[in-house]
């Protein structure tokens, strides 16, 4: 008869999950360990082969791991481990995770770069963060032309189940997980701060839509961290880490985007960008890439025709419609429009916004003011129509 028993001894089977939360505490300890990067944390480990055994170190092991004598002597008194303990109780009663370099739902891709984060706070669902995924990036005052575009390949992607990446700034990043949201499929949005620290605050109902979609929140700074201009640059290369490519839909020539596009090649990432007009300072970056080699983007065929043939393969077939390419067209089918909703969405365009004296004026012929109204406020309803400050409306795309 075979046993169904567990062949571990009971002894080994109660230790074995206590070590691998040492070790994952030892990672903690280290990140939050004074004048120690991801590259000496990431150096250390691998001389130390398991990494629990941190705790067990002699000053002098500690400084022959290169450490700094602050860093070294701060894990010697035990405060390194104290400081972790408490950071893994904060994130516990958050209901967060804390990823480690060696833990095996670290993602892979991440893995691959050169200074990859010792570790990762997450809130929400951690393995999507091993899902293929495109970073979504720019600038943070887009033109309504460009939060459209950011928006419709974001949702257009999200729909074919591709991971939509970004970092919840305000501007294009904001508008790509709307994007993803809007196809009801799940983001991932890469922070500067905290976990518990939303930035910008204005978008705390997008961090909770985000979450509640099934997403996740990402960070590689303990719970607490408010924001710190510092942070911003370094969290742009998870972004393009994470990510099989980079998306640039707007931004200037001076952007922080141009630091995620930097990351991005200097990773062996796929690099895109949608054009923009030449006379907008915001094209300047995606204009420039483009020229640089990055693939001009226009809609997600775009994108989709670039990507590896495992990951096309295992998208299409999570989505079901690998062997019906037509069904592709209907994933996000418009709802049909009554006649007046149909004239005012004609006069409006998704590259520069009407004022509403503006709309009245060219249909005041055709259709009344209240009926204008009415079909502005059916169409914003609809996600057709959006409105600007000032009474100005734009067309979605």
């Amino acid at each position: 008869m075979i046993s169904t028993q567990d062949p571990t001894p009971a002894e080994d089977r109660r230790t074995a999950p206590r070590t691998l939360e040492e070790d994952r505490l030892a990672w903690l300890a280290l990140s939050l360990s004074p004048a120690l990067g991801p590259k000496r944390i990431l150096g250390a480990m691998q001389e130390l082969k398991t990494p629990s055994r941190l705790f067990a170190l002699s000053l002098t092991d500690l400084e022959g791991l290169r450490f700094p004598v602050e860093a070294a002597q701060f894990i010697f008194d035990g405060k390194a481990r104290r400081a972790a303990e408490e950071e893994w109780e904060r994130v516990a009663a958050q209901d967060a995770t804390i990823l480690s370099y060696s833990c095996p739902d670290y993602p892979e891709r991440l893995r691959e770069i050169y200074d990859p984060p010792p570790v990762l706070w997450v809130r929400g669902d951690a393995t999507l963060l091993k899902r293929p995924s495109i970073a979504i990036v720019g600038t943070r005052h887009p033109s309504p032309y460009g939060s459209g575009v950011a928006e419709m390949l974001a949702r257009d992607l999200s729909a074919r189940r591709m991971l939509v990446v970004s970092g919840m700034a305000r501007g294009i990043d904001t508008c790509a997980h709307k994007g993803a949201l809007a196809a009801r499929m799940p983001t991932v949005a890469v922070w500067g701060t905290g976990i518990d620290v939303i930035y910008p605050k204005e978008n705390k109902k997008l961090a909770e839509d985000i979450l509640a979609t099934g997403g996740a929140i990402v960070s590689e700074v303990p719970a607490g961290t408010f924001p710190a201009p510092q942070n911003f640059p370094r969290r742009n290369r998870i972004l393009s880490g994470l990510s099989v490519g980079v998306l640039v839909v707007e931004a200037g020539e001076n952007s922080g985007t141009r630091v995620t596009a930097r990351c991005a090649a200097e990773q062996n990432r796929d690099l895109f960008a949608v054009p923009g007009n030449v006379t907008s300072k915001y094209s300047w970056t995606p204009n420039t890439l483009i020229k640089q080699g990055a693939k001009l983007t226009a809609t997600w065929e775009d994108v989709w025709e670039d990507l590896s043939s495992d990951i096309r393969i295992q998208l299409e077939d999570e989505a079901g419609f690998a062997s019906k390419p037509q069904a592709a067209a209907l994933l996000l089918a418009d709802p049909v429009l009554r006649p007046e909703e149909a004239m005012v969405l004609e006069v409006l365009r998704s590259d520069s916004s009407l004022q509403i004296d503006e709309i009245l004026e060219l249909l005041e012929t055709q259709l009344t003011s209240s009926e204008v109204f009415t079909a502005l406020f059916e169409l914003e309803l609809a996600g057709r129509v959006r409105q600007l400050p000032g009474k100005n409306y734009v067309r979605t795309m």
